[in-house]
């Protein structure tokens, strides 16, 4: 008489559901607290400033009037780009890490869900 394969054990799906819910609830919590948190960048020795929201929202742009110069008015716009892509690079590494520890890690490069944060969307999560 052959043997049968053993079945491996299936997950249960109960739990699962209770994961996700739990994973979910994380999130939104995650996303709520990034609206209350800043990052802020500056370009030129602090001449200028930025100031951008967890939420990758600019909320402010400080110029220190030393840094007007109407002879070199390209100097000042590449402060403030400077500054402004600093302050938002600043805010996408705030937003990874809050969701990083919502999700546990699952949603990020190379994690077991893979491609970032994308590879939840079909879960139906918030924001995703």
């Amino acid at each position: 008489m052959a043997k049968q394969p053993r079945m491996p054990n299936m997950p249960n799906m109960q739990q699962m559901l209770k994961q996700v819910e739990k994973m979910q609830r994380d999130i939104q919590e995650a996303q709520e607290a990034l609206k209350d948190e800043q990052v802020e960048a500056s370009a030129g020795g602090g001449m200028v400033k930025v100031v951008v929201s967890g939420e990758m929202i600019v909320k402010s742009i400080a110029i220190d009037p030393e840094a007007v110069d109407p002879e070199d008015v390209e100097m000042l716009g590449d402060l403030v780009l400077a500054a402004v892509n600093e302050a938002l690079r600043s805010a996408q590494e705030l937003q990874s890490s809050k969701m990083d520890a919502a999700t546990g890690g699952l949603g990020g490069p190379g994690g077991p869900l893979g491609g970032g944060l994308g590879g939840l969307g079909g879960l139906g999560l918030p924001g995703l």
